[in-house]
Order: structure tokens, then C-alpha cells, then sequence
């Protein structure tokens, strides 16, 4: 059996991407989200959570590029380092809100992927077992063909691999799951209907998440700080495509949600 679960990150980081990923679970296959604590727009999105209870939500773990916290990756390595931040702690208050807010995540995952990191996926990992939210992502690319993926982005892709035994293995420590293949790290922001064709087609036995980005691109978007903005709505234009509903059902693949794997 192949069965794909379709995630949006970045729930609650503006209206316009917030209502592009509503848009992607009731017209398209978006099958879950990950939802922002720090997101300007979280109360919006706990509101569009509450009408649409077909959507699993999950938490979307911020510790890098978002105000008071680190603005890349390799300053957040530094202020663990130098304890300037405990990624515990503040991870923890992200996901307290969130249950306060009447929402009870199913999955976590973190902005830019920073529970790659040792310190990071400790924390998650912890958090993950103290809170019971059983799947954490795992975010090793599957091996793609598309040639719209940068050379760069494929060597990073395959950097990330070193480091799967470690984190599998403190996953496991703290009882968390995840699924078996990920996809959508390589192709964030530039892929159309036909990829997500060749992607489901290709996708391997097993449970797959693919990790996506739609949205609006409103006045909204455009004044945020990201690099994705028009991209978020070719990525709603393609999931919500009569193609990609087809190649799901020609190659047999269910659509599936976190809540409902055992």
C-alpha cells in the first residue's frame, strides 16, 4: 500500500497564506498543516482550524527567522552554543500555546528543518514524548529526477543523510514515529502540477509525506520576510489540479492524515 500525507507548513504566518492552505485541503489534497506560535496571523488560523476539523494540524516549531529569535541557522547553533537559547524551553511554550488555544497537535516539525540539529531534535524529541504527539518529520528527501531542483539543493539533500541514523535514533528513545519517506524539500517553491504527477507516481510502499507551501500572494505575503510568495500560490494551483487528483488514483495511492495511522 503507498498512502501520502499532504502537509502545509506555516499555518498562522499570514491571512493570505492561511486562507491559500484552506483553499489546498477543501479543493485540493492537503491533508494536514503545521501551525506557527509565533505566526502573526495564529489566531486567524486556530479560527479556520476549528471550522475545518477534517484537517489535522500539527505544530510548526519556530527557532530561526522570526522576531526574537536567531536570523539563520548558524546563529541559532551559535546561541545554543553559548546558552544564550534553550531550544526546550521555547519550543515548550510554543507548543503550550497552541493546547491553550483548544487545538491538540497531531505532528510536529520545525521551521527550516532545525531539528536536524543534536540540540534541537533533543528538545523536540523530548517534547514529542512529554505531550504524547506521537510523528515527527523526518525530513531526508526522497531522491528526485525533476529538473527544476538546483545542484545545490540536491547536495544538501544529500548531506542530511549522515545524520539519519542519529535521528532516528533519538526519535525512537522518546517514543516518537515517523513516516516511512518525506518529500518536498527539494522542490519547495518551484514545482507545478505535472511534478507532483511524477512525485506520486514514483513515491515508494509505504507512508509518504510531502511537505508544501501554498498560499495567496497578497499585499499581505508580499510585505512579510520570505523568500516564498509567488511560488505559494503555483504550489495551490497544482494541488488543487484535476491531474494530480488523477495520478492519485491511478496509481492507487490514498490520501491519508496523521490522525488516522495507527
Amino acid at each position: 500500500m503507498r498512502q501520502l500525507i499532504v502537509n502545509a507548513d506555516d499555518f498562522g504566518f499570514t491571512q493570505d497564506v492561511n486562507a491559500g492552505i484552506i483553499a489546498a485541503h477543501t479543493r485540493g489534497i492537503l491533508t494536514a498543516t503545521t501551525l506557527m506560535a509565533t505566526g502573526a496571523a495564529f489566531d486567524d488560523a486556530v479560527r479556520l482550524a476549528r471550522a475545518h476539523p477534517t484537517l489535522d494540524i500539527g505544530c510548526h516549531l519556530v527557532l530561526v527567522g522570526s522576531p526574537g529569535y536567531p536570523p539563520t541557522v548558524m546563529k541559532l547553533l551559535e546561541a545554543c552554543a553559548r546558552g544564550r537559547l534553550n531550544p526546550y524551553n521555547e519550543l515548550r511554550k510554543q507548543i503550550v500555546k497552541i493546547l491553550d488555544s483548544g487545538i491538540r497537535p497531531t505532528h510536529l516539525d520545525t521551521h527550516k528543518h532545525t531539528h536536524l540539529f543534536p540540540p534541537v531534535l533533543e528538545a523536540v524529541a523530548r517534547l514529542a514524548g512529554e505531550f504524547g504527539i506521537q510523528w515527527v518529520r523526518r525530513p531526508f528527501d526522497l531522491p528526485l529526477a525533476s529538473k527544476r531542483v538546483p545542484v545545490t539543493k540536491r547536495l544538501v539533500s544529500r548531506a542530511f543523510v549522515g545524520i539519519r541514523s542519529h535521528f532516528h535514533r533519538v526519535l525512537a528513545r522518546h517514543g516518537c514515529h515517523t513516516t516511512d519517506h518525506f518529500a518536498g524539500f527539494q522542490i519547495t517553491g518551484r514545482y507545478q502540477a505535472n511534478d507532483v504527477v511524477n512525485l506520486i507516481a514514483a513515491l515508494p510502499e509505504g507512508t509518504t509525506e510531502f511537505m508544501v507551501h501554498p498560499g495567496l500572494c497578497t499585499a499581505e505575503l508580499k510585505a512579510a520576510t520570505t523568500r516564498l510568495k509567488e511560488s505559494r500560490e503555483a504550489e495551490l494551483k497544482a494541488l488543487t489540479s484535476p491531474e494530480v487528483r488523477q495520478a492519485l488514483s491511478a496509481n492507487h495511492v490514498r490520501l491519508v492524515r496523521y490522525s488516522e495511522l495507527a
